[in-house]
């Protein structure tokens, strides 16, 4: 299990109209307990694109990265309660929602 201390996010143009919806990329700091297969010194962060269409939101794709001169991509999938967690978070911290 992790906890998510901090995010940036942006609002991913799409000037041509070819993807349905709005999109938003998220980059959110984890912190993750010791004993977890997940855990780094360097530190964990997720990237998630996050969509919205029709007044309804939802993770579109997502990785996990340990942080490091470059990132390293960490194979891992997230348990579905971090799912869960994960898009609620993006969902109360869409930019320009004055979260």
């Amino acid at each position: 299990m992790f906890t998510i201390t901090g995010h940036r996010a942006e609002y991913i143009r799409d000037p041509y109209g070819i993807v349905p919806g709005e999109r938003y990329e998220f980059h959110l700091d984890l912190e993750v307990e010791e004993d977890d297969e997940l855990f780094s010194e360097q530190g964990v962060y997720i990237r998630v694109i996050y969509g919205v269409q029709d007044g309804k939101g939802g993770i579109v794709k997502y990785e996990l990265y340990e942080k490091g001169q470059p990132d390293k991509y960490l194979d891992f999938e997230l348990e579905d309660e971090e799912l869960a967690e994960t898009a609620a978070y993006c969902e109360s911290h869409l930019p320009g929602s004055g979260a």
